[in-house]
């Protein structure tokens, strides 16, 4: 899993090298070749990909657009590897909390007065 905050290295090429998963261009190849060395086979077009958040928390007038601009980022750099999502959920204004079961895959989402959900 990658918690993407932005979606370009650029604005600080130090934190990308600290923590790449900050980002969307270095933190989705990173987790992908970090799932290559511990012995996923197939490459990454054998990859699932599931995305969530986006949202518009901290940014109700839309001036920098982060969440929007993450989503973008995430689908074209997985297009690059050839990785459709398989599931998403994603914009809107309201936070998720992401919990995964590594065993079965299962991605369970929660957010404050909302019953749990699975993408």
């Amino acid at each position: 899993m990658v918690h993407i905050a932005l979606p370009e290295s650029a604005i600080n090429p130090a934190k990308a090298l600290s923590k790449p998963g900050y980002f969307a261009d270095t933190g989705i190849p990173a987790l992908i070749r970090e799932m290559m060395a511990l012995g996923c086979t197939g490459g990454p077009k054998q990859m699932v990909a599931k995305i969530a958040g986006g949202s518009k928390i901290m940014d109700p007038k839309n001036v920098f657009n982060i969440g929007n601009r993450n989503i973008l980022a995430i689908k074209k750099i997985l297009w690059k590897y050839g990785v459709s999502p398989r599931s998403e959920d994603v914009g809107g204004t309201m936070s998720r909390t992401v919990t995964i079961n590594a065993q079965t895959g299962k991605i369970t989402l929660s957010s404050p007065g909302r019953a749990d959900w699975s993408i």
